[in-house]
Order: structure tokens, then C-alpha cells, then sequence
């Protein structure tokens, strides 16, 4: 049985390589053939050949060959490189260990014991470490958060992030033309986008964006809207924030549907810098290969399933409906279906279509082949949303633990940063020593709406492990191993 196994996977890889190299297997004996005539003729009769042909027909054929070659390079897309990025790192004072968080329940939810035994519940099973961290104005008891509270952690955050990036790139605020903030639930008057201005006096003509309510999926909808922006403003430099804040939306009623982002949801920052100019080629960590978005916001139970809403008492909250992970499979397979022709080698695309075929005409109960991404991606980074969303992904995707690691290891250690989360998964890729040139990396997130939204990045160069950023003090510890339940 296990001599059989390895015949069947070296059969596989025979095939792969077959199939994705089909062109250079055909032209070799084409090249080998053309080599052969060509030494057959001689170089004397070739001249004669070539001297036989009119100067006009060569003439043309020479500017049909400029033409086709300038209009290829006029429309191709411009390259957009990602310079370099940056994560807000809470410091300790803001650790909410579980024993202080359900101390703060107990006493805010004195009146519902019930509700506070759920969220012990979710806790126990939600993948978080002991150290994640919540705003200042939630460690009060009970939370009273103030617009001036929000706006204090928002300049927190994104200031933190934002000064450790043009540190790190050397560019200057001045040097900024497109600037894009997102953020789901905070949206202030002026915006997010404005107090970045301010603070960095940022010049007049900035290209500025806020985004607002489009949930943990946002990150790569900024990188789409950059990434347009940037085709039509050469030699520009693009920054992109994302965040969450998480202090003016702290639920404090009794409903159990809107008490688990409270569970999950912590404070984080990330800021990216993206460029098309060509100088910035050299140092750029990746390249922005593709952006594949899917919106299934028509269907009335996803544009639900994550809705923000008061509940009987008055008090808003957000509600996670229980339909989730089915409307979320819903949207990866939507996405992955789209995302597939883009990156999948020809071997697993041809699979796919003869399964296809075949539970068309032949079976329709036939198992439908799951393209195997790994042939893909070598890096994987799965939006840290909560344990059973990085779960369903591994199992769909049939990913190994390593392929999840980044995921798993930064819901434990940050929980569930939103939109940001992203770039603490490939930070911590990067802290691992783990990202090599020519890589590839899968960025994927789920949002309110609902949507699946995806980013595709090729790494440009070998990436030292960083001496700085959310991860410098703590990667020696990781990976750690995270129990089904922790029992408080």
C-alpha cells in the first residue's frame, strides 16, 4: 500500500511538471528541428535567402514588429511594488489577560450572569492569548468611551504605525500623493483621513480616501483602490492605513449574538506604502500581482449576517448572525473560483475542468476536485477573524498547520485586529526568516457585507527577519500550541 502511495505521488509530480512546462516540451524538438535545417542549408544559402527578399518587405515587416511592441508596453499596467509596511504594537499597560476580562464582565454584566458565562464560553475556545489588548477606555468599569476617548486611540494607533513606516522607508510625509484610511466603525467628522493630513501636514493636492463600514475585509479593497490610483498617477507614492477602533463600539448589553466581538475583536494598526515608481523596484519587499474581490451583498442573509443594530434595550452592538460560516464558505468559493485561472499552473486547472466535465455529462454525484493551492502560494495569510474561520480555510483549502501558522499565532497573540490583521500574519512570516525571493503570498480576508476579498504578492526580495515590529520581542516563543478549550 505505502510502495503504491509513492508511485501515485511521483506519477503526480510527472504530470505537474508535464503539464506546466507543455510549451518548453513542445519548442525544444521545434528549436532542435530549425537548429538542424539551419546547419543542413549552410550560412552561404541562408544569405543568398535573405538577399533574395525586397528591402520594402523587410522595411515593413521591421515597423509591424515596433508597432505591436510599442503598444504592448504602452498598455501593459504599471508595476506596484509594496516599499514597505508597518504594525502598531500595544504596549503592556493595555494586556487584558482572561482573568481581568472576566473580572470587568462580572462586575459590568452583574445583572446577567448568563451572558457572562457565554463569553467565559467563547473565551475559553477562541484561540486569544493572555496577551491581547484592549483601548484605555475600555479598562474602565464600566466602559463610558467619549468621542475624544475614540479619537485619542485612533491618533494612538495610526500615528505609532505611520511614524515606525517613514522611519523604516525614509520618506517623507511631503512625499505622500494618494492616502487611503480605513476603518469600519469609527468615522468621524473631519475623517480619519484628515487627521493623518493634519498631523503630517501632508500637502494640499494629496489624493485623500476615507473608508468606513466595509468590515475586517477592507485591507485588500484600499490595495485595489490604490493599486487604480496608481495607474493613472505616475511615479506616486500611496499610503494605505488600516485599522479598527475599537472603543466607541464595546457592547455592554445582554445579547449573546452581539457579545462575541467583544470577545474577540483588540486593538491594531497597520500602514503600507506602495509606489510605481520605478527607483523604488530595488528595495520593495513585494509585487502587487492581483486583487480579487466578491460582493454577495444582493442576498439578503449575507447583507445581514454581520449587521450593527440596537438591541431591545436600546444598546447598539454588532450582530454576527448564524449563518456566518455558511454565507463565508459561500464567498471563498465565489473567490477562490474567480482567483483560480489567475494563479493556479495549468495541471490543476485542467483537473478541475475534467472533474467539471465529468460531473456534467458522466456523474453528477462525483466528488468535485479542490484545486490544490499550495501549488500556488508558498505563504498563506488568513484573516485571524476567530479560530473557527481559520479552521473552515485549512479544512476547504486542505492546508497543512505550517500553511496556518501566521493565522493562528496571530489571533493568540493580538486576537482579532480587523482589517489589519493581515500584516501582523506576514510580519510574522517575515520574523520567521521565512520569505525568500519569488515567493508567492495569498492574502485573504472576510468582511460585513458580506464579502471575500483577496491580494496576491510576489516576493521581490529575500527578507531579513525584522529587528523591529510586532513581533521583535516575542517570536522566539511561537509557534505555541493552542488547546481546543482553556479552561478558566
Amino acid at each position: 500500500m505505502e510502495t503504491s502511495s509513492v508511485k501515485l505521488k511521483y506519477v503526480r509530480l510527472g504530470y505537474q511538471y508535464l503539464v506546466n512546462n507543455i510549451v518548453t516540451v513542445l519548442l525544444l524538438p521545434i528549436m532542435a528541428g530549425v537548429a538542424f535545417e539551419v546547419h543542413r542549408i549552410g550560412p552561404e544559402e541562408i544569405i543568398t535567402i535573405m538577399k533574395s527578399i525586397h528591402p520594402s518587405v523587410l522595411l515593413s515587416a521591421s515597423f509591424v514588429i515596433i508597432f505591436i511592441a510599442t503598444v504592448y508596453f504602452m498598455s501593459k499596467p504599471r508595476s506596484v511594488y509594496l516599499v514597505d509596511y508597518a504594525c502598531f504594537k500595544p504596549v503592556f499597560i493595555y494586556r487584558v489577560p482572561f482573568a481581568t476580562f472576566m473580572e470587568h464582565s462580572r462586575l459590568i454584566l452583574k445583572d446577567n450572569p448568563k451572558s457572562v458565562d457565554f463569553q467565559m464560553r467563547i473565551l475559553e475556545r477562541s484561540g486569544l492569548g493572555e496577551e491581547t489588548c484592549l483601548p484605555p477606555a475600555i479598562h474602565c468599569i464600566p466602559p463610558e468611551p467619549t468621542m475624544e476617548d475614540a479619537r485619542d486611540e485612533a491618533k494612538l494607533v495610526i500615528f505609532s504605525a505611520v511614524d515606525q513606516l517613514f522611519k523604516n522607508t525614509g520618506v517623507k510625509p511631503k512625499d505622500i500623493d494618494i492616502l487611503i484610511v480605513n476603518c469600519s466603525l469609527f468615522s468621524p467628522t473631519p475623517s480619519l483621513s484628515a487627521m493623518v493630513v493634519n498631523k503630517y501636514k501632508m500637502r494640499s493636492n494629496i489624493k485623500s480616501f476615507s473608508l468606513s463600514g466595509m468590515g475586517c475585509s477592507c485591507s485588500p479593497i484600499s490595495i485595489d483602490l490604490a493599486r487604480d490610483l496608481l495607474q493613472v498617477h505616475p511615479s506616486s507614492y500611496a499610503l494605505v492605513i488600516s485599522t479598527e477602533i475599537i472603543t466607541p463600539n464595546y457592547y455592554k448589553g445582554k445579547e449573546r449574538a452581539m457579545l462575541l466581538p467583544n470577545c474577540l475583536f483588540r486593538m491594531g494598526s497597520a500602514a503600507i506604502l506602495l509606489s510605481n515608481k520605478r527607483c523604488e523596484r530595488r528595495r520593495a519587499k513585494y509585487r502587487l500581482l492581483h486583487v480579487v474581490r466578491t460582493h454577495l451583498g444582493a442576498d439578503d442573509k449575507a447583507y445581514r449576517c454581520v449587521y450593527e443594530e440596537e438591541d431591545p434595550q436600546g444598546k447598539v452592538g454588532i450582530s454576527l448572525s448564524k449563518d456566518l460560516m455558511v454565507i463565508a464558505g459561500q464567498a471563498l468559493k465565489s473567490n477562490i473560483t474567480t482567483m483560480g485561472p489567475l494563479v493556479l499552473p495549468a495541471s490543476e486547472q485542467l483537473l478541475f475542468l475534467f472533474s467539471l466535465i465529468g460531473r456534467k455529462i458522466f456523474n453528477p454525484r462525483w466528488k468535485p476536485y479542490i484545486p490544490d493551492f499550495k501549488q500556488a502560494f508558498d505563504h498563506f495569510c488568513i484573516h485571524a477573524g476567530g479560530r473557527a474561520v481559520i479552521d473552515e480555510l485549512q479544512k476547504n483549502l486542505d492546508l497543512s498547520p505550517e500553511h496556518v501558522e501566521a493565522s493562528r499565532m496571530t489571533l493568540h497573540r493580538f486576537g482579532n485586529t480587523s482589517s489589519s490583521s493581515l500584516w501582523y500574519e506576514l510580519n510574522y512570516i517575515e520574523a520567521k526568516g521565512r520569505m525568500k525571493k519569488g515567493d508567492r503570498v495569498w492574502q485573504i480576508a472576510f468582511g460585513s457585507g458580506f464579502k471575500c476579498n483577496s491580494a496576491v504578492w510576489a516576493c521581490n526580495r529575500t527578507i531579513k527577519t525584522p529587528i523591529d515590529g510586532p513581533w521583535a520581542n516575542c517570536i522566539h516563543k511561537y509557534p505555541v500550541h493552542i488547546p481546543q478549550i482553556v479552561k478558566l
